[in-house]
């Protein structure tokens, strides 16, 4: 059980990232941060489908951590978790074609190694 729930943590906050990301960019950036535009900034982010279904993918996540931390102690869960950053890294550069430098590379991997010695 604690195997499926941390998966969808991790499934889920990454996947919502990934939504979040790719909704945003085909949206764009407001023009500007004052009022009337930034107000229909905010109403085209609540249009925009990929942001939609990234808020679904959350909720996931979030659940499965409520779960999670009913079943299992809170020093293990959250940095448990934390393999959505690496597996975030491989997937933006996959996925999202982001250009992941040797250092985000190095950080990926000694967040696995520092998950590796909790479990």
């Amino acid at each position: 059980m604690t195997a499926f729930l941390l998966g969808l943590v991790i499934g889920g906050s990454v996947l919502g990232d990934l939504l979040k990301a790719h909704g945003m960019r085909r949206q764009g950036a407001p023009g500007s941060f004052g009022g009337p535009e930034l107000l229909r900034f905010g109403a085209a982010t609540f249009r925009n489908l990929w942001f939609l279904l990234s808020l679904v993918a959350y909720a996931i996540s979030f659940f499965g951590f409520m779960a999670l931390v009913s079943i299992e102690d809170v020093s293990f869960a959250v940095p448990a978790t934390a393999l959505g950053y690496a597996l975030e890294t491989l997937l933006s550069r996959t996925v999202l074609g982001e250009v992941v430098s040797g250092r985000r590379w190095v950080g990926a991997f000694l967040v696995i190694a520092g998950v590796c010695l909790i479990v």
